[in-house]
């Protein structure tokens, strides 16, 4: 079955079911999807996701081996001022408020947390500087709370892929939690990622090369290369 031509009243089971197919297929596609972000400690880890929020994870990975030999552990942020920090990230963007994001967080890590990352969502959402979609982030990579975190790339392809009709991000992670199995999270938010980044570009996303093509409703697609069933309906 083709939902090139929108997916109708499908009932809920019918999109969860295609959920797990889109899944499956692209992690066929993809069976090395992992999180591009270089990091060998739980503190590395919190610090590059911060860093990456409107960057690159190919700038992020460039800047962070200074950054972290400079800083190796919370104390060491914590106890100078962001102006230190600033030279470090200055090619992230935003990195004035990111230095003062990471400082705060680390003397918040130090005064609450014994200078280690909390592996609860909620408590990571307390740190300065640290939204829900961060703290998601840590979370599942660390082992910590299951989540299904939303960025960009999420967001754009749940709602292509007629998974969701809603705008804010924590809804979106919701919807997506409810057809998902939470074993599954994990994956399912780096196989999104990975397919935002490689296939479904914000413009004229690659339906021609899309391995889940035929089981998406292409939902506010406005430009998109033909796919080979669209060819055979001309």
């Amino acid at each position: 079955m083709s939902y090139s031509q929108g997916v109708g009243r499908e009932t809920t089971e019918a999109k969860r079911l295609r959920a797990i197919e889109v899944l499956d297929r692209l992690g066929t596609e993809m069976p090395e999807v992992r999180i591009q972000l270089d990091y060998h400690t739980p503190l590395e880890l919190l610090v590059a996701v911060i860093l990456s929020a409107q960057c690159t994870d190919k700038r992020v990975n460039l800047v962070t081996p200074a950054l972290f030999q400079r800083f190796p552990d919370a104390r060491a942020y914590s106890s100078v001022k962001p102006e230190l920090v600033e030279p470090y990230i200055q090619t992230c963007g935003l990195y004035r408020n990111k230095a003062k994001n990471i400082v705060a967080a680390a003397k918040a890590l130090v005064a609450e947390h014994g200078g280690e990352v909390p592996r609860s969502r909620a408590a990571l959402e307390k740190l300065p500087g640290v939204g829900r979609k961060t703290a998601g982030v840590v979370c599942i990579h660390l082992g910590g709370d299951a989540a299904f975190p939303v960025d960009t790339h999420v967001k754009r392809l749940a709602y292509r892929l007629g998974f969701t009709r809603q705008e804010d991000p924590d809804k979106v992670e919701e919807d997506l939690q409810a057809l998902v199995p939470p074993e599954r999270w994990m994956t399912g938010h780096q196989l999104l990622v990975w397919h935002g980044r490689r296939t479904c570009f914000a413009r004229s996303p690659a339906c021609e090369r899309c391995v889940v093509a035929a089981l998406c409703p292409r939902r506010g697609v406005k430009q998109a290369r033909p796919t080979d069933a669209d060819r055979a309906r001309t």
